[in-house]
């Protein structure tokens, strides 16, 4: 329960952030109680359907030992599906998961579609140092191919998701540059999967020596 304050027992999750001898604190508005806490990135991975994300969530925790990966997608439920409010309980509460993660030493890799922005107009980012973005991509002919393969049951094939994924992808690639943070493109259209885990491991890598 990080939120909640261990000098009053209030609880919140706005509580202001500051940096000063000794560590990073986390202020309680009731009662200006200062806990210390770990200040760690936060690394997300996103992209498209069929750009590999699956596949790279399910390989990344056998060769990455820095850091905590996880696929956004295990907490997702139909409660959640709030597009208006651009998904901002769904992110808050992957924050409240990954900052309490942190303050055992260990940054998370969250891999899952999302778009900068989104995590941070939440309250709960301001526990974090720095969030990096990776987006996978690929060209939109692969990207079609590979949809069209997957199971049936999973519907990617459809028109109106073939037309969503290939408008997703596309904005990625177009608005890399432009976003705050802005995003680091991974083009994995003639890549093998062993390469684009390896080019994942890499990318984590560098981000967390930036730290």
């Amino acid at each position: 329960m990080f939120n909640v304050c261990p000098g009053c027992g209030e609880y919140s999750d706005d509580k202001q952030v500051i940096t000063k001898s000794g560590g990073t604190f986390a202020v309680c508005e009731a009662c200006n109680y200062q806990h210390p806490f770990k200040r760690l990135p936060l690394l997300v991975v996103t992209g498209a359907s069929g750009t590999g994300k699956t596949t790279v969530a399910l390989r990344l925790p056998t060769v990455v030992t820095d850091c905590v990966c996880m696929e956004s997608d295990i907490l997702w439920q139909d409660v959640f599906n709030k597009p208006e409010e651009d998904f901002k309980t769904y992110r808050n509460l992957w924050l409240r998961v990954a900052k309490n993660i942190a303050q055992s030493d260990r940054p998370v890799a969250l891999i899952g579609s999302s778009t900068p922005g989104q995590f941070e107009k939440c309250a709960e980012s301001r526990y974090f140092s720095k969030i990096h973005y990776l987006a996978l991509v690929c060209n939109e002919a692969e990207l079609v191919k590979r949809l069209k393969a997957r199971p049936s049951w999973r519907s990617s094939g459809s028109e109106e998701s073939l037309e969503k994924m290939v408008n997703f992808n596309q904005w990625l690639i177009e608005n890399a540059a432009k976003t705050r943070p802005v995003m680091t493109l991974l083009d994995t259209s003639d890549q093998t999967i062993d390469e684009t885990v390896a080019d994942t491991k890499s990318w984590i890598e560098r981000s967390l020596r930036a730290f």
